[in-house]
């Protein structure tokens, strides 16, 4: 954890350098211009942490859930907090904290059998841990992203890839998750991170991210707590 956190922190200052350096030169634009301008460069700053380790899916809703400023800052500090706890809890997960998000990533090999849709005996305990945190932590929306390799056609991918991640809902909703916090999606072989050409490259491409983003609340609350 302690590398992610300087990894954020150094691309945290690059992106202020960079907004400063631009801003005096930009002095005729409108605040919706100029937020705009910070928005694409927090942007950049989130998409090169997570890099080719989650799809742009999951990226996509960590930048578009993101606010920004003192309140964004208020928001990544009770992210950093969960990621952590869910490093330590549900030892099949990859955890990637992504300042005012988290991307769970599950290899599709831990949560399911070979072409199958149904959720393994070490999946559910997995997925059990992984909701008790976000019981504890309920202040957050939830979106549950499936993942093919390239093997099979496109119509088989997309539905096998929506099934996954509906059997992970289903089984967080048997576990008291909010069904209103949590959707689905299926991305199919459509969001590879690494190559479809080899073994190694199509197992990393079956997987499974679960992408955490504050709500409207918790949102409400870190303006309010930063005075904005």
């Amino acid at each position: 954890m302690k590398t992610n956190k300087l990894k954020i922190t150094a691309l945290g200052l690059v992106v202020i350098l960079g907004v400063t350096a631009i801003m005096p030169a930009c002095k005729s634009l409108t605040k919706t211009q100029k937020g705009a301008a910070i928005g694409a460069a927090a942007g950049g700053t989130i998409g090169a942490l997570i890099g080719k380790k989650a799809g742009n899916t999951a990226v996509g809703a960590i930048i578009g859930g993101a606010i920004g400023g003192t309140a964004g800052a208020y928001i990544g500090r009770n992210m950093d907090k969960q990621a952590a706890e869910i490093e330590k809890t549900v030892p099949g997960a990859t955890v990637i904290p992504a300042g005012e998000g988290i991307i769970v990533k599950f290899d599709s090999g831990i949560l399911f059998g070979f072409d199958q849709s149904a959720l393994t005996a070490t999946a559910k305990q997995n997925i059990d841990n992984l909701a008790a945190s976000l019981n504890k932590y309920p202040n957050t929306d939830i979106m549950i992203i499936g993942h093919t390799d390239s093997k099979g056609t496109d119509a088989y991918n997309s539905k096998l890839s929506l099934e996954r991640a509906n059997a992970v809902k289903t089984y967080a909703l048997a576990q008291g998750v909010d069904f209103n916090r949590l959707k689905t999606v299926g991305k199919g072989e459509s969001e590879p991170i690494a190559s479809n050409d080899t073994e190694d490259g199509r197992a990393q491409n079956r997987r499974v991210e679960i992408v955490i983003v504050a709500n409207a609340k918790m949102k409400a609350e870190a303006k309010a707590a930063s005075g904005n």
